[in-house]
């Protein structure tokens, strides 16, 4: 298309050159641009898009978006306020505004968002919807799959996404919306029917600071971006067991849909049975009560499961549909996922990697273990510090034995990280051993520290006895590591399978 007809969604730009080029497509990374493409020079977190624009010129690049004006001549220049906001409205427009053609669903919160999007879409594929899904663990629609580098894409490829899905005929798009997304405006000119907020907990305060930022990102999905969307109806399901929820329903654009427990809003539970099979629940809604079963467990999967129902509730699915929806989703990767083995040790993988969610996962499996409990985690390097002793304090004092290993250091030392998690244990009075001191079992509980995440995962499945619980913290549906600025193959579930089948083989010589 032509650029100044590309140019034409933006409020306010500066054009220096020849608004009648011909635009064949966008790029923010100068490697990607082709003969005829527009570049996005945005400033990066450790990087400025500027220094690349010669790269891209010499590509063929026709025009370049910037933020400042440059000496240099040879393409077209569009000087906007923020080149981050301007890329997204310039892919929406480039792909001929995909989401005003979709329903929308945008979910954010610090815990919840991938099981939620996993519930959402099993209720919308029983309607018979066609659904696209792009989240933490992949992205995926008409049985396309492809792992994802981020729970949110650019806009660029979040906008390309969504015109794929709907040449693909999706009628459904159902997005995991991260903090970093909605401070960088990644999701701008995408058109929301509906906002989801799970809760709020400590998390990525390395790139926020504090959790007022977090919270301000986090309310933006709600307020600016909810408020834009050309969609006829907006709404607003919150969670008001939260006190962030109830803060954020006071502020909300559209109609507010509110859900809890604790609280009673438009959907909440009128009576829950729960079990080491499953949560059975009577729900009340606007439309009337109705009863579910589902096969995950755990309380903070009853609040996955009722904002869910709201969802399915703005939507108008029937009853019936979303009952059975519900019951049909079996399992999350790497959500409280099971790792089958022998001698009824029971191993799970879950990606809690926040204070919050670890605890709340080892409250659930504390329901219905009869031996021990043993956790093995790590915190990520490059990431929240402050985080780090209060995981290892929740870790120690909810487990019998606490195995601190490594998650993903990055380019921080695996043994450093490990040891400001100790910080936090050390006030707990839970005693230390050493490796060697729980070949014969333990009887006080308490921790150890084994950097090498693997022999973390076989040392802690060799201690468990019959009866025993071991969750493997932190990494869930990952199935790599993260060392240096390297990234190699690994994954918890693998190496516990591995670890059992060891158990096995010896138990059976």
């Amino acid at each position: 298309m032509k650029l100044i007809d590309l140019i034409s969604s933006l409020p306010a730009k500066e054009v220096i050159g020849n608004p009648e080029v011909e635009v064949k497509g966008l790029a923010y990374h100068s490697g990607a641009v082709q003969e005829g493409f527009l570049f996005a020079a945005m400033r990066g977190l450790r990087d400025d898009g500027r220094r690349f624009i010669p790269d891209a010129l010499s590509r063929g690049a026709c025009a370049v978006l910037v933020d400042q004006p440059l000496d240099s001549q040879g393409a077209v220049q569009i000087v906007v306020p923020d080149a981050r906001e301007a890329l997204a409205r310039l892919s929406s427009a480039f792909f001929g505004f995909p989401s005003s053609f979709l329903t929308v669903i945008g979910i954010t919160g610090t815990n919840g968002k991938t099981t939620t999007a996993y519930l959402i879409e099993s209720i919308l594929l029983e309607d018979g919807k066609n659904v696209g899904v792009m989240g933490t663990i992949n992205y995926r629609y008409q049985g396309r799959v492809t792992p994802a580098p981020t729970t949110t894409p650019e806009s660029l490829d979040l906008q390309g996404n969504l015109q794929a899905m709907r040449e693909a005929g999706v009628t459904h798009a159902v997005l995991e919306v991260s903090s970093h997304a909605l401070d960088l405006q990644r999701v701008r000119g995408c058109d929301f029917d509906v906002a989801l907020f799970t809760n709020l907990t400590r998390d990525h305060l390395d790139y926020h600071g504090s959790m007022e930022e977090y919270f301000r990102a986090k309310q933006l999905l709600f307020t600016q971006y909810l408020r834009e969307s050309k969609k006829e109806k907006q709404f607003a399901i919150i969670n008001i067991d939260d006190s962030k929820g109830v803060e954020l329903s006071r502020v909300a654009h559209g109609t507010v849909f509110r859900y809890g427990i604790s609280q009673r809003g438009e959907v909440w539970p009128q009576k829950v049975e729960e079990s080491p099979d499953g949560i059975r629940c009577r729900v009340v809604t606007p439309r009337g009560s109705w009863e579910f079963f589902s096969p995950l467990i755990g309380r903070h999967n009853l609040y996955n499961i009722l904002a869910a129902v709201s969802a399915g509730e703005v939507l108008e699915i029937p009853h019936q549909t979303m009952a059975a929806g519900i019951a049909q989703l079996q399992r999350v990767p790497g959500r409280l996922e099971r790792v089958s083995g022998p001698d009824r040790i029971r191993v799970f993988v879950d990606f809690a990697h926040t204070p919050d969610a670890l605890e709340k996962t080892l409250d659930t499996l504390d329901q219905f273990r009869s031996g021990r409990m043993i956790v093995v985690f790590g915190c990520g390097g490059d990431r929240d510090r402050g985080k780090r002793p209060v995981m290892g304090k929740v870790a120690a004092e909810r487990s019998d034995l606490a195995v601190i290993t490594s998650d993903n250091p990055r380019t921080e030392d695996p043994v450093m990280i490990i040891e400001e998690v100790e910080k936090g244990i050390q006030g707990t009075g839970r005693k230390r051993y050493e490796v060697s001191d729980l070949s014969n079992g333990w009887d006080i509980p308490g921790y150890v520290l084994i950097p090498d995440r693997r022999e973390a995962i076989r040392k802690a499945i060799h201690f468990a006895r019959p009866g025993d619980m071991v969750l493997l913290a932190g990494k869930g549906h990952e199935d790599y590591q993260i060392l240096e600025n390297k990234k190699i193959h690994f994954d918890d579930r693998e190496e516990a399978a591995e670890a059992l089948a060891r158990i096995r083989r010896e138990r059976d010589r």
